[in-house]
């Protein structure tokens, strides 16, 4: 912690790690800042700290931005946040990606301290000339400086005549050092001093697609698969006919197309339908089983096409404004070149054997798991040239199969690596286990993961959870709500209905910046393999083409939700942030309510505001209710807080109502604190804006 020169200091003060105005707790902060905080551009940063020192003066707090070149972008000022606590508050809003860093300034506000006491004592007709001549000498102090604008030395000097002019009463004097000018003077530049400041803290920030976007999953031999039934064959999809489905993924207003392998798929060991141990001669495989003698992560599969085919799969998406994300499994089929050429990169048992994947009491005898302790620099480099290979090839996004099996410093070099050469890189972790796992591979370096939402159903679970995600690990993991998987349909979308979709699209859509599905969530597809919360026909082990242009025909499809979902979360930037995220109450316990708000501008870049608000008036605040009972009526008062709705007066008619317009359906209601609302499964949500009027 580092101290103004506002005041001497002594050498007693610059022998102690406490500054003059202590500043403490500051947030966000990764491991002491070992690892930097994440952000996107545009993204609101909450920052908070404790800021406090002895006595009863006023104290304040300011919050800086530095880009990577250490220049200062954004200078914020802090307001108080939870009272007793000595807590402040602030906001930036970063412009551009780099690696920015971040210090909160604490320090002692002698107009603050001044006017508090001023005004109490004149009232109370105590030390009034005292109090006067005090502040006189405080603002000509201030008037000095030759640093400050020449309107403020003017304002200042305007103060300093009518708190000495003697004809005027008390009051008119104190008045004079309260006027306009003055409060503009103070407000661009205040008078500080005892300036202390916290270490510098690191902010990565990064593109959008970071931490902002919808994925849409599918499995690219599917798409224009097809039985041939004279012969009993089947025919695979290629990259050719996957890339007839882009324009509808596109139309549904997914951003980022994510395919799981597409490699060769071994042979030895191959599964068969829903993970049965013995695969007929057309049965494909799992493509979590990479490698054969066709290649391994470095190959395509050739029932898809070429590495060139790939390619113009990319250009294809790319010309819709998708982005393709490629997974990447680390783990082998028995019959990977890479079992024959390095075999000290697998597991070898005392009978000679290597051993397959397990996760107990599923058994993955297809799948070899690597092994970093053997030969760790060897197959670390083997990855990275495996990634760079598919960066070269125009993906830039990959999500990473079951991280949480490899241990994190690899996954701390390899991002590292990876994001030197491409920084627009992008890794989203498929880990699903232990909280201190999932939040070390957001803290070494994922911008994504995979998180708890698909099995938090229940109000008060997804409250907590979204409580949880949004104001306490926001700094370093970023939980992608996926509503279903090829491995997860869970109970609740197996017995929910239609109602069950919808409902959890609305809440993955609107309450997180990031969400993505699997394909056929559309289709309502919700029958399970007996005993596994999977889909029975896993198309992990199979083909699955499905006529998507019939079902919408039928209207038996949840497209044109999902687009109109989609179309709101384009539409409204509250819904691009992840902190900002407030919970309402209700009187039914099924219902989940929370609104987002997002202020019009970015707090002041260079400013240094004596106000204690944020950037100002919002630009956008939504509010969704949502049912969790996908069979029945729910019927419920709505306790909203006005406040964090950021109500003003003027958006209010005469008996203090404001206007609600429902995105989904275009209704407009007017609403107090307390409205009615009534769901059922046909229509379980609420997605509304609140209009500003002027």
């Amino acid at each position: 912690m580092s101290t103004s020169k506002s005041a001497p200091v002594s050498d007693v003060r610059l022998s102690t790690v406490t500054g003059r105005i202590p500043v403490t707790a500051v947030q966000p902060v990764v491991l002491d800042g070992r690892f930097p905080a994440k952000a996107v551009v545009g993204e609101d940063v909450p920052v908070r700290a404790t800021v406090f020192r002895e006595g009863h003066d006023a104290v304040r707090a300011t919050v800086r931005l530095l880009d990577p070149d250490g220049a200062e972008v954004q200078r914020v000022p802090m307001r108080p946040g939870r009272p007793g606590l000595d807590e402040v508050l602030g906001t930036l809003r970063p412009a551009e990606t780099g690696l920015h860093h971040f210090v909160v300034e604490g320090w002692h506000d002698p107009v603050g301290t001044w006017r508090h006491a001023a005004t109490v004592k004149i009232a109370a007709d105590v030390d009034v000339e005292l109090m006067l001549a005090e502040g006189a000498a405080l603002f000509g102090h201030a008037a000095q400086d030759a640093e400050r604008p020449a309107e403020d030395r003017a304002a200042f000097e305007a103060a300093v005549r009518g708190l000495s002019d003697a004809a005027l009463t008390p009051a008119q004097r104190l008045a004079a050092a309260e006027s306009a000018d003055v409060a503009a003077a103070l407000d661009a530049r205040p008078i500080r001093e005892h300036v202390t400041r916290s270490e510098l803290y690191p902010l990565d920030v990064q593109r959008e697609l970071a931490g902002r976007g919808a994925w849409y999953e599918f499995f690219p031999r599917s798409e224009g698969a097809r039985f041939e039934e004279s012969t009993g064959t089947w025919h695979s999809g290629t990259f050719a006919t996957a890339a007839r489905r882009l324009p509808g993924v596109a139309a549904m207003g997914f951003q980022v197309v994510y395919l799981p392998p597409i490699h060769p798929i071994g042979r030895a060991h191959r599964k068969g339908p829903n993970n049965t141990l013995t695969a007929g001669p057309q049965d494909p495989g799992s493509p979590w089983a990479i490698g054969a003698a066709e290649g391994g992560h470095d190959a395509v599969h050739p029932d898809l096409g070429t590495l060139e085919d790939f390619e113009a799969f990319v250009a294809a998406a790319a010309e819709l404004d998708l982005e393709v994300a490629l997974d990447l499994a680390l783990q082998c089929a028995p019959d990977h070149p890479w079992v024959a050429t390095h075999p000290e990169w697998f597991t070898t048992r005392v009978d000679g054997t290597i051993a397959y994947a397990e996760n107990p009491p599923k058994k993955y005898q297809d799948i070899y798991p690597l092994n970093f302790d053997n030969d760790p620099d060897g197959l670390s480099a083997a990855v990275l040239d495996v990634v760079l290979g598919w960066v070269r090839r125009g993906v830039h996004i990959f999500r990473v199969d079951n991280p949480h099996t490899k241990p994190l410093w690899f996954w701390e070099w390899l991002i590292r690596e990876v994001r030197e050469v491409e920084p627009r890189a992008v890794f989203l972790a498929e880990a699903f286990t232990r909280p201190a796992m999932m939040h070390g591979l957001g803290q070494v370096g994922f911008q994504q993961s995979y998180g708890y939402f698909t099995w938090r159903n229940t109000r008060e679970e997804l409250a907590e959870y979204l409580a949880e995600i949004s104001h306490e690990t926001a700094g370093f993991y970023r939980p992608n709500f996926f509503v279903n998987t090829p491995d997860i349909l869970t109970e609740y979308l197996q017995t929910g209905g239609p109602g069950a979709f919808r409902i959890r699209a609305a809440i993955a859509a609107t309450s997180n910046p990031l969400w993505g599905v699997y394909a056929g969530f559309e289709l309502f597809e919700h029958v399970p393999r007996p005993g596994a919360e999977e889909y029975i026909d896993n198309e992990k082990y199979e083909y699955r083409p499905r006529d998507w242009q019939g079902a919408e025909a039928a209207g038996a499809s949840l497209a044109p939700y999902l687009t109109r979902l989609n179309e709101i979360r384009a539409a409204h930037p509250s819904l691009r942030d992840l902190q900002n995220l407030t919970l309402h109450g209700s009187t039914h316990e099924d219902l989940l309510v929370f609104s987002k708000t997002r202020s019009a501008a970015p707090e002041g870049a260079h400013r240094d505001a004596a106000a204690v608000t944020d950037a100002g008036p919002a630009e956008d605040t939504v509010i969704v209710v949502v049912t969790t009972d996908p069979h029945g009526v729910t019927e419920a008062t709505l306790r909203l807080d006005l406040d964090a709705l950021q109500v003003r007066a003027e958006d209010r008619d005469e008996e203090g109502r404001f206007e609600v317009e429902e995105l989904l359906t275009g209704q407009r209601w007017h609403w107090g604190a307390e409205p009615y609302v009534r769901l059922d499964p046909e229509a379980p949500a609420h997605v509304l804006r609140v209009v500003r009027r002027g």
